[in-house]
């Protein structure tokens, strides 16, 4: 049964357990004697049935004593049982004890075991991991050698005589098969192995060895990895011969196809034919196959230099292709330009030409230079808005554009239809990477503009023209420089804006130096004032030098310019303000018409300085006329001549908003003498001494000193302006009241005088002072009358009239009530005073004062209402 396998299966360790407790001399018959542990875990078995039946027989016959005694044997029969039953117990506890040590036991046997085991296999795997590294070590050398020897053939290479020989052929591989690349990383890997493992060091050892001794230096270097780093230099620069030929030599082929078929070196492609001539169809029909090449290139270009320059030779070969086959054809569009539009009609034209082709050819740059993945990009895009254009017409040519009257949007021929988003992919591929030959193929192509207009600037002296230019220009160049595949024709229209500005300040300059500095002027120029008078004819004179007719394109404009004034000149308000235009002063209306041709084409500092010296100039130009006109027609005619042409001038600079300062540096060598005898007495100089001491040094620092001076145009004109109000009013009122301005002067002279009395005096007697009084009322009127009427011939605004005038009336009214005052300090019965005299004279000065109040109110009054 179960319990008997169990028996039998936990007996030996019992027993043997038990038997380490029993005396020796037992023997075998001790352990049969010794219960199981089954019996030992088993009850006692029931007493025999005879047996009880004999103590049951026997108890009942028996006296008492028998039985306890009976009971007495039960009681230790049970005892007896429940100590031999404990007893198996105890040994079976002993012996699962004994188990369990022996289980644990073997326990820490097995984890013993395992552990080592498992420190045996780490052991292993570091030692299998360490044999796969050498023998990784051990293969990488015959990797590259076996690389080197296999790649030989691929690339048309074959080494003789044990690599000093090489011989060129065919190469198996074709630089589109999709292993080429592998074939170029192999060779960079060969080349790069072999180079660190002292094959670069040893070769360039070799090559600095001197010419004799170097078959001996060969001999004893070249073995191993010297021999393959050669041999791996050799199929390196064989593959990048390989990509030349099919990028370089392509190009050059392509571009020498493409001039004898066109025959480009005689005759230019017409501007209008040239996107779709063979000049781009060709150079787009192998743009694809160059730009995969061009890209391997690049994604090794930062291993080694030949990359680089091999791609520095692919963007050398299509620069110079690109400018030969366009050179012609720019310029020759240029000059057709200038012919057919003028130079003002051609710059617009060349300007919006030469931004198309920047954008075209940045365009195709980027097809061959530019990344794969924006190319693509760029083309489904491109196809997309071609579908959504619907087959629209783009007429790029400039007669086109100037046939339609305005101007037309240039696009790239490919880009994503946001213009924004196009200039911001077109930007970060032309400007992530070292384009400067592409660059400079541009702004070569974009110089034809900069040649052309020079030539044309060069003949032309007409202000307007130039100022004309310069505009245009400007307005091109900001179209140019919004985007950045445009900027080399920027730069080109700048350089040209340069130059155009350079001749509109040398003929601005020439004029005002013609017109103003040396100006001469004639009777009929100073003709004052009947050049103001409405009937006026002014004498024919010549073209001013600055309006001179220099060119074909100044006489157009010149034609234009006379037709329009013809019309202009038929309104009435255009006659009266070209009439008071004719009636300025020469210089003066030189400088203005000069100064407001070229406010808006110049940079202010340049426009600052020549109006400081025009304006310089055209003062004394004024005060000069002033002179002339004192002698010829009177002082208060050069007087309002002066104020007129002062105020319009003031008035005229204003919108200008400039402050016409500057500070003059001129060299005073006023010393030099001196300081020379001081250098020629002086025995003991140090010519060449490094410090200030040196004799030179002292001789220009003392010989030599700058002069400063401050030069403000505007404060000089202000101040003439007022000596000219000041002298206008005091000549007016001595005009108008001279006796009696004289007499104040004289009384108030003897008042502070402390010789002599001012009652003594002769001319304070009553009969002189009453002729001195009829004779200043005598013509005063009239006087009055003819200085309002010239004022009024002069000066337009009645306003500025007042403003003149009302200083004239308060200094004779002012000498009026001093006149007053002497007078009345007189006494009757003394030097002819009398009440009737002082009555006279009073009554003159009162119509003195009424008459220069009210009639210089009424003549102004009466000019302004006419």
């Amino acid at each position: 049964s179960r319990l008997a396998r169990i028996a039998a299966l936990t007996v030996g360790p019992s027993s043997a357990s038990a038997g380490e407790h029993q005396d020796t001399a037992d023997g075998a018959g001790a352990a049969a004697s010794r219960p199981s542990l089954l019996e030992a875990m088993s009850p006692p078995p029931p007493p025999p049935a005879a047996a009880a039946a004999e103590r049951s027989s026997s108890s009942a016959s028996n006296d008492p004593i028998a039985a306890t005694l009976s009971r007495t044997y039960d009681t230790s029969d049970r005892l007896t049982t429940t100590l031999k039953h404990t007893t198996s117990l105890r040994l079976a506890l002993r012996a699962s004890i004994n188990i369990g040590e022996d289980i644990s036991k073997r326990h820490a046997d097995l984890l013993r075991h395992s552990g080592e085991l498992s420190a045996a296999a780490e052991r292993l795997q570091a030692e299998e991991a360490t044999l796969s590294r050498h023998a990784k070590e051990i293969g990488m050398p015959l990797k590259h050698y076996d690389a080197v020897d296999r790649i030989g053939p691929t690339v048309g290479v074959l080494f003789k005589d044990g690599g000093r020989t090489v011989v060129r052929g065919l190469a198996r591989i074709k630089v589109d098969n999709e292993d080429f690349p592998d074939v170029l990383d192999d060779i960079d890997a060969a080349v790069e192995f072999f180079g660190d493992n002292g094959g670069r060091e040893a070769l360039q050892a070799i090559e600095r060895t001197a010419r004799s001794r170097r078959d001996a230096a060969e001999e004893a270097l070249l073995s191993g990895t010297v021999q393959y780093y050669k041999r791996a230099l050799t199929l390196h620069e064989a593959a990048l011969y390989l990509i030349r030929e099919a990028v370089a030599d392509r190009i050059n082929q392509t571009t020498k196809d493409v001039t004898d078929a066109l025959n480009l070196k005689r005759e230019p492609i017409a501007a209008d034919k040239l996107e779709a001539s063979l000049v781009y169809t060709r150079f787009h029909g192998i743009s694809s196959r160059s730009n995969v090449l061009i890209g391997i290139v690049k994604a090794r270009a930062d291993r080694t230099e030949q990359y680089q320059d091999l791609l520095t030779m692919c963007r050398n070969a299509y620069c110079g292709a690109r400018e030969s086959l366009l050179r012609l054809t720019v310029r020759s569009h240029m000059d057709k330009l200038r012919e057919r539009h003028g130079l003002v009609g051609m710059t617009r034209l060349a300007s919006v030409f030469l931004i198309r082709l920047c954008t075209i050819e940045t365009s195709l740059y980027l097809d061959f230079f530019g990344d794969r993945e924006n190319l693509e990009e760029r083309k489904k895009s491109g196809d997309n808005e071609t579908e959504k254009a619907g087959g629209k017409a783009d007429d790029s040519s400039p007669d086109a554009v100037s046939a339609a009257g305005g101007r037309k949007t240039t696009t790239a021929v490919s880009g994503t239809t946001n213009p924004v988003q196009q200039a911001a992919s077109l930007a970060s591929q032309v400007m992530a990477e070292d384009n400067s030959e592409f660059q400079q193929l541009l702004s070569t192509l974009c110089s034809s503009l900069h040649r052309t207009v020079r030539r044309g600037l060069v003949s032309i002296h007409d202000l307007d023209t130039l100022c004309q230019v310069v505009s245009v220009l400007r307005e091109e160049r900001s179209l140019a420089s919004s985007s950045p595949t445009t900027m080399a024709a920027a730069r080109a229209i700048s350089a040209v804006i340069v130059d155009a500005q350079e001749r509109l300040i040398f003929c601005a300059n020439t004029a005002l130096t013609k017109e103003v500095v040396r100006f001469k002027a004639t009777p009929a120029d100073l003709d004052y004032p009947d050049r103001l008078k409405p009937g006026y004819k002014a004498p024919p004179t010549a073209p001013a030098g600055g309006e001179k007719e220099g060119s074909k394109d100044t006489e157009d404009t010149s034609g234009a310019t006379a037709i329009s004034a013809s019309e202009e000149v038929a309104d009435d308000a255009v006659k009266a303000q070209l009439k008071v235009y004719e009636s300025w002063f020469p210089p003066m209306r030189s400088v203005l018409r000069v100064l407001s041709k070229i406010f808006r084409v110049v940079e202010p500092r340049v426009f600052e300085d020549i109006a400081l010296q025009s304006v310089q100039s055209c003062t004394r130009s004024l005060k000069d006329g002033s002179a002339y006109i004192l002698n010829k027609s009177g002082v208060i005619h050069a007087d309002l001549f002066l104020v007129k042409n002062l105020l319009i001038l003031r008035e005229q600079l204003s919108p200008f908003d400039i402050q016409l300062r500057s500070v003059e540096r001129q060299l005073d060598f006023s010393e030099a003498g001196k300081a020379v005898s001081r250098f020629l007495a002086n025995r003991n100089r140090r010519l060449f001494s490094m410090s200030t001491e040196n004799a030179l040094v002292t001789l220009l620092r003392e010989g030599v000193s700058v002069q400063e001076a401050s030069v403000d145009s505007k404060r000089d004109l202000d101040d003439a302006l007022r000596s000219a109000c000041n002298d206008f009013i005091e000549h007016t009122s001595v005009l108008l009241a001279g006796p009696l301005l004289d007499f104040v002067g004289q009384c108030k002279l003897a008042s502070s005088s402390s010789n002599a009395s001012l009652k003594t005096q002769p001319f304070i007697e009553g009969g002189s002072v009453k002729a001195l009084m009829s004779k200043t009322t005598e013509d005063l009127s009239d006087k009055l009358k003819e200085v309002t009427t010239q004022m009024a011939l002069y000066l337009d605004n009645p306003a500025t009239q007042s403003i003149l005038l009302k200083p004239v009336v308060r200094k004779i009214t002012r000498a009026v009530d001093d006149s007053r005052k002497f007078i009345e300090a007189a006494v009757d019965g003394e030097h002819g005073w009398d009440e009737g005299v002082r009555e006279e004279v009073m009554t003159a000065l009162k119509i003195i004062e009424t008459a220069v109040k009210s009639g210089s109110t009424k003549q102004l009054v009466g000019r302004s209402t006419t």
